[in-house]
């Protein structure tokens, strides 16, 4: 166990922190090779890997044994590289995979950007207009296809793996209708639906997002009979209505945004209406490390931020809504369970 007296003195950590850089490439590179996915139950020797994933049997020794300072991976007495529980995760095929993640979170762009971080500290501004003259997702969807792709199927991971938390998380048994605000491919609502057999359910999201909704909600799923898929931008209006409204993970914009889709959600839902918003936040969760640097990099491609408690309640009441509860999800999201005065 590290403690304050087994911890590396604060010269030999700094030097180590300056080149986080490096430990973020090393993941990306293993990503995009897929050394994970080659190197199955057994040990193999470095030769053997880079035969599988056609490398350079050296150089792939030395970013391995880059990784293994991490927990990444592990070195053998024998020479031979085995699996770790972090490794495991940059597998395709993990049901708990961030194997798209790790390449989100490295993509070009995000090179490009981390650089001018002091300027967006110093103007409150994002970097990414400046960088490549306009905004952030057109940028993608016009210039970078393959970013967009990796962004779609990282956001896709990510939805996956939490809806079933907030479905068991929950109690939605007095709701007879429930609509997915912002909800991407609809992992939530399709979660709800199967929890609760009686319920019906609505997608909204914009038009090339829902196109790929989930199978289970669009002709012949399963639950395509109990579910309407609307495309649009819940920043202009949110036609659904609904008992309960789920919005996860997208009052992350500016404040005057977040403010116009809560007021679009409450009208549309009207006095009684459920409201559950669920964020990362950036002042009580266990994976701290990781949520305040996604808030950095959400100021340096869209000018947002993650939310503390005090900004979620502090935008929620400005709204009009009237909070019921606070409830940790899991170690990387929080429910605001809240509901339309009358």
């Amino acid at each position: 166990m590290t403690t304050a007296q087994t911890a590396p003195p604060a010269h030999m950590r700094l030097r180590e922190l300056v080149f986080g850089a490096a430990c973020a490439a090393a993941l990306r590179a293993t990503a995009r090779l897929g050394v994970a996915d080659a190197l199955g139950d057994t040990p193999l020797a470095v030769e053997d890997l880079a035969a599988a994933v056609k490398t350079e049997p050296r150089p792939l020794r030395r970013l391995l044994r880059a990784l293994t300072c991490y927990g990444v991976f592990v070195e053998n007495p024998d020479g031979t590289f085995s699996h770790t529980g972090m490794s495991r995760l940059l597998r395709e095929d993990d049901p708990h995979s961030l194997r798209y993640i790790t390449l989100w979170c490295t993509e070009p762009w995000t090179w490009d950007a981390w650089p001018l971080l002091d300027e967006a500290v110093r103007t409150g501004r994002n970097v990414v207009e400046d960088l490549y003259g306009k905004e952030f997702f057109t940028y993608l969807n016009e210039d970078a296809p393959a970013s967009a792709e990796i962004f779609n199927r990282a956001m896709t991971t990510s939805s996956r793996q939490s809806a079933e938390d907030v479905a068991a998380l929950l109690d939605l048994s007095g709701s007879r209708s429930v609509a997915d605000i912002g909800g991407g491919q609809g992992h939530v609502v399709a979660s709800l639906l199967e929890k609760y057999p009686a319920m019906r359910g609505s997608l909204l999201d914009l038009p090339r997002v829902v196109e790929n909704a989930d199978p289970r909600l669009r002709e012949g799923g399963a639950l395509a009979d109990r579910v309407s898929i609307v495309p649009g931008d819940c920043r202009t209006e949110v036609p659904v209505h609904a008992d309960a409204y789920i919005v996860k993970n997208i009052l992350e914009w500016d404040d005057e945004s977040t403010g116009r889709t809560l007021r679009n959600v409450m009208a549309a839902g009207g006095a009684g209406a459920r409201v559950i918003v669920i964020e990362n936040l950036v002042d009580d969760s266990p994976s701290m490390r990781f949520s305040t640097a996604m808030d950095l990099l959400l100021l340096l491609n869209v000018g947002g931020a993650k939310h503390t408690t005090d900004s979620m309640v502090a935008r929620l009441r400005e709204a009009g809504l009237v909070i019921e509860d606070i409830r940790p999800v899991n170690p990387y999201l929080h429910a605001f369970e809240c509901s339309v005065p009358g």
